[in-house]
């Protein structure tokens, strides 16, 4: 446990927040109050995205996939 006076945390609060990720940071101010820095790890996926509801099938996505992937192979072969 690392121990900062507010004026030390309030200047080198980059620091401080770093040192927080690995061990509890504590932080006292001149009347007496402390307080704790508790690095919290998301828990959540940046990948976890909600779903959307759409009427189109499995078939209509290929097909317009394939549609796609060949006026790229067209204006491939053109240039």
């Amino acid at each position: 446990m690392k121990v900062y006076t507010y004026s030390e945390a309030r200047q080198r609060l980059a620091e401080v927040l770093n040192i927080a990720r690995s061990e509890e940071v504590v932080i006292k101010r001149r009347g007496g109050e402390t307080f704790s820095i508790i690095f919290k790890k998301n828990k959540k996926s940046p990948f976890d995205v909600p779903g959307i509801q759409t009427k189109a099938t499995t078939k209509d996505i290929l097909t317009a996939v394939r549609e796609s992937r060949e006026r790229v192979a067209e204006q491939n072969i053109e240039d």
